[in-house]
């Protein structure tokens, strides 16, 4: 196995290319700004299109346009970008577009810091845009996870026909790792495997063949039509794509609950209180929508008590308790903005849960 030290950033939008993606529309925002230059370097390579919009809602625009076409494409920004993007992401998802978005969190509200957060949970996976939608949301811990999830994000998009976010923070793509990059996918656009996509109509074809991208339905019926068709698209992703791992959870008596980088955090304070003959395993769900409920509550149901970890105000916890409905103790710790949960300070507060009972 070939492994190469790469920046995640780097290492992520070239997983993109090899994935097929040849349409990359963006706007420099820190701390992700490594992944347009990047693609402003590699896209022209590979007789790809690099193309620095004007702002966040012009970029999102043209990932619409060029996602209608059933080309792979892709964006990335930070945290206010994103919030920019929202309306052309609730657009994508009402016009079934698959595409990819990448959301490097910095801490907020506003143009809060350039340091990493987790304050986009909820923008994420309750929907930051207008209307009944969801997004196949991934929230990748490492380098590698986040490569290795992209060489299947756009099969998943492509097959449920919706927009995939992936959910990923400053400190995973301002760091390094070992990756290794899978090879490349020489993908073209089959108009036959994609009868939706606008790929082009000439006099004499088929009326009913010609391609409309649209998310405007003008008739109250039509439109409730189109909404349950979408529900019953979301009741399948619920069903068959939920990911999630379970870390040291089998024989624990506290698990910790938490995503991305700060599920890295909680795994070594896991190991250091099982050292200490504490036994604590952590619960980490992978795609936060659909977020695994039934999967927690089955990794939970001989613990003694769960603590929920984040680099927010408790954001997935509120899915937490909904997965337990008040079966175990649960508790919250985290910073809001861009502080960090520190190991020190996750296995102090497994040691005040103990104390107090629970």
């Amino acid at each position: 196995m070939a492994l190469t030290l790469m920046k995640g950033s780097e290492a992520i939008a070239e997983a993109a290319i090899r994935a097929g993606a040849r349409f990359f529309f963006g706007y420099p925002i820190t701390p992700q700004t490594e992944i347009p230059e990047y693609m402003s370097a590699r896209m022209p390579e590979i007789g790809g299109c690099y193309l620095q919009a004007e702002s966040e809602v012009a970029a999102i625009n043209m990932v619409y346009g060029a996602a209608g076409t059933g080309a792979r494409v892709i964006t990335s920004s930070s945290s206010p970008g994103v919030s920019l993007k929202q309306e052309g992401i609730s657009y994508a998802a009402g016009a079934q577009l698959p595409c990819v978005i990448l959301n490097v969190m910095r801490g907020g509200p506003g143009l809060g810091s350039i340091q990493a957060s987790q304050g986009d949970y909820f923008q994420a996976v309750k929907g930051g845009g207008n209307g009944d939608y969801h997004l196949i949301t991934y929230a990748p811990s490492s380098i590698q996870e986040a490569i290795d999830i992209m060489q299947f994000a756009y099969d998943k998009a492509e097959k449920y026909r919706v927009p995939v976010l992936f959910l990923a923070d400053g400190i995973m793509c301002q760091m390094m790792e070992p990756v290794e990059m899978p090879p490349m996918v020489e993908y073209k656009v089959d108009p036959e495997k994609k009868p939706w996509a606008a790929t082009g109509w000439k006099p004499g074809d088929d009326p009913a063949k010609r391609a409309v991208i649209n998310s405007l339905y003008i008739n109250t019926e039509e439109l409730t039509v189109h909404n349950n068709h979408l529900q019953a698209i979301y009741a399948e992703i619920r069903k068959n794509e939920k990911m999630w791992e379970c870390y040291k959870t089998e024989d624990a008596d506290y698990v910790i609950t938490a995503f991305g980088t700060v599920a890295r955090i909680a795994k070594s304070a896991a190991d250091s209180l099982r050292k200490e003959g504490i036994k604590v395993g952590v619960f980490r769900p992978i795609t936060v929508w659909p977020f695994p409920y039934e999967e927690l509550k089955e990794a939970t149901k001989n613990v003694k008590a769960i603590l929920d970890v984040e680099a927010n105000e408790g954001q997935m916890y509120e899915d937490v308790k909904l997965a337990l409905l008040g079966s175990k103790p649960t508790e919250y710790f985290g910073h809001c903005g861009s502080l960090m949960p520190s190991t020190t300070e996750i296995i102090a507060k497994i040691h005040e849960m103990m104390k107090e009972g629970k």
